[in-house]
């Protein structure tokens, strides 16, 4: 339990499904990489950090012959993925997510987002928007809750080719440079590059909870990795997931590109009506234009 004089009051565990390779996407090419990379933190106030253990031995409570001392979402069957998603779905938590279909990306290069202190631009880029909501929601409860920004420590899971030292360098990069996107500001009172780690998947329960949050909303959207698209997982999240003044749709829930760009099925579109995309959204930027593009007017809820 983190007391209150400690320098951050929330933690937020960040974790990815699918892979971010550019180069072949499916389903263009057989053998590309997956056609999604989703994006996904799980928040807690600090003084919650405990939940996160408490939550995912519920989990594995439930689950029959369950040998491993972890949770991980790919690994369990139908049924106890629905048990996960609907205990996490009621915890004192908040989920953001930020899905990038990238079909139309395949063989893209930003030049000028190559010149950011890391191995891999496009998963930075990600992570910005990404942060962007969660530095949004700790401003706005932080200010309701103690009346002054608070920080938000960050716990990313470990991934190849990715380390602390590239996180650190990417973080200061970025908030030297003037805001470039215009999906809203990142609220940099409530970041600090000290508060920033890396653990491995099984050493963090918070991590595990939070690959349930990704693979989950891959699951609802993926046709080629996962043997076939389901999204009551994703559904089975709802009173979870972020809100800014009401609104899950951009915000707790990030479609990249706009939901006609991203050239998707039915079956795809459906978590994304779920969470409330209309089908008017057809400009870039539109969703976020409406949840977070005037920051101080929106009003997010725990």
């Amino acid at each position: 339990m983190v007391l209150d004089d400690e320098n951050y009051s929330y933690v937020a565990y960040i974790d990815e499904s699918g892979d971010d390779g550019l180069r072949k996407v499916r389903p263009f090419d057989k053998n590309g990489s997956s056609e999604w990379f989703v994006l996904s933190a799980l928040l807690f106030r600090a003084e919650n950090d405990h939940v996160p253990l408490n939550v995912a031995k519920s989990i594995v409570k439930e689950f029959r012959n369950h040998q491993k001392p972890d949770i991980h979402f790919s690994d369990l069957n139908p049924a106890k993925k629905l048990v996960a998603c609907d205990i996490l779905g009621n915890t004192s938590s908040r989920a953001f997510v930020v899905a990038s279909n990238k079909k139309n990306m395949q063989g893209y290069r930003n030049k000028k987002a190559e010149n950011v202190p890391s191995r891999n631009w496009f998963y930075c880029w990600v992570t910005r928007l990404l942060l962007e909501r969660l530095s949004h929601f700790v401003a706005k409860d932080s200010m309701e809750r103690y009346g002054e920004y608070r920080k938000v420590k960050l716990v990313y899971s470990q991934r190849g080719g990715f380390s602390y030292s590239q996180l650190t360098a990417y973080y200061r990069w970025l908030k030297s440079r003037p805001l470039v996107l215009n999906q809203g500001p990142i609220y940099w009172e409530c970041l600090d590059p000290e508060l920033q780690e890396v653990r491995n998947h099984k050493s963090a329960a918070g991590l595990q909870l939070v690959d349930i949050v990704a693979s989950s909303f891959f699951k609802a959207i993926d046709t080629c990795h996962t043997n076939g698209l389901d999204n009551q997982y994703a559904k089975a999240l709802r009173k979870i997931m972020a809100k800014s003044d009401g609104v899950i749709s951009g915000y707790g829930l990030k479609l990249m590109p706009n939901i006609q760009k991203a050239n998707l099925t039915v079956e795809q579109e459906e978590i994304f009506r779920f969470y409330g995309y209309p089908k008017s959204w057809w400009a870039p930027d539109s969703a976020d234009s409406q949840a977070i593009s005037s920051a101080s007017k929106g009003q997010a809820s725990w």
